[in-house]
């Protein structure tokens, strides 16, 4: 019997540190952080994502690994199409947030997955099992932040999966969202922390189902106290070994293969893990006011003050 893959899986909202946080853990031995595997498809194959870079520097499809796992999957170009475009629908139909409470009661056993759903699944695994093959990886980390996927890893019998959910002050993430970066547009603040709100509410429900394979962990505590929050997530998830933070909370980060996520993942070499709160001064009061308005009934839960400028209380461990 094949043993199941193990995939670390980032969920929340975007623009929170999950490329620099997988960048980090993807140095372990036998750890690889492939970055968000759901965009191979459209950015790799079809054309029709924002970028086609592996985090290798190479075309998707001209990198040593995706060209082989993509080889591993279709027998040829026109089947490749083929399988894409299915599995875009596929997402499409089956894996978006709305799709959190179904794919949940599928993994809990209240309720068996359709023929179609059931299809959709087995390409998850097929696509986990072929990365973690051609990369050599004991564990897979996938930065995806799709809580309906996160749901979906939780029931399948090929994945032995956990469940980060990373999360970031909702004012700093829709300041970063107002600008666009390299190849990412930029999003409405109203429209951004709407997307916040409803990330994060679907990722809690995974929680509640499966409270031990899941971890919350802020953005803000990461960065304050690296080197204590990556070892005590290491050791949640049985990752091997302890990442390596240096003084002045360096890491030294070397080549990825992540498919999409922030332009920095291809940052090579000494990397600093430090805050970035330019939001405090840079984000109008009026913007703020509106972010804090649609995100609020999960500020207290998440200690995130109301005031922008205000500290939160740091936490011993970073579950929550």
């Amino acid at each position: 019997m094949k043993a199941a893959v193990k995939v670390l899986y980032i969920t929340g909202w975007c623009r929170s540190g999950s490329t620099l946080l997988g960048n980090v853990l993807g140095e372990l031995p036998g750890v690889e952080h492939v970055g968000e595997l759901s965009y191979l498809w459209s950015n790799g194959v079809l054309r029709t994502g924002t970028n086609p870079t592996c985090g290798c520097g190479e075309d998707l499809l001209d990198c040593g690994v995706w060209s082989k796992v993509l080889a591993s999957l279709a027998e040829d170009d026109a089947g490749l199409q083929a399988l894409a475009a299915d599995w875009v629908r596929r997402h499409d139909a089956h894996l978006r947030t709305r799709h959190t409470r179904a794919r949940l009661a599928e993994a809990t056993g209240r309720t068996e997955p359709d023929l179609d759903v059931g299809a959709t699944l087995g390409a998850m695994t097929s696509l986990y099992e072929a990365a973690a093959e051609v990369l050599g990886a004991d564990v897979i980390i996938d930065s995806s932040k799709f809580p309906a996927e996160a749901a979906a890893l939780t029931g399948l019998p090929g994945i032995d999966a956990r469940i980060l959910h990373l999360i970031r002050d909702p004012r700093a993430t829709a300041y970063s969202w107002l600008r666009a970066k390299s190849y990412i547009p930029a999003m409405d603040l109203r429209r951004s922390t709407a997307y916040w709100t409803g990330f994060n509410i679907a990722s809690e429900w995974i929680g509640g189902a499966f409270p031990r394979r899941y971890r919350r962990l802020r953005y803000e505590d990461f960065v304050a106290e690296p080197a204590r929050v990556l070892t005590t997530l290491a050791a949640w998830a049985e990752l091997p070994g302890a990442p390596a933070v240096g003084p002045g909370k360096t890491v030294n980060l070397g080549e990825n293969h992540t498919v999409t996520g922030n332009p920095d993942r291809l940052r090579r070499g000494p990397v600093k893990i430090r805050p970035d709160d330019a939001w405090v001064t840079g984000l109008a009061r009026g913007d703020a006011a509106v972010s804090t308005a649609i995100a609020l009934p999960l500020l207290a839960r998440y200690r995130y003050p109301l005031t922008p400028n205000a500290r939160a209380p740091k936490t011993p461990t970073p579950g929550g």
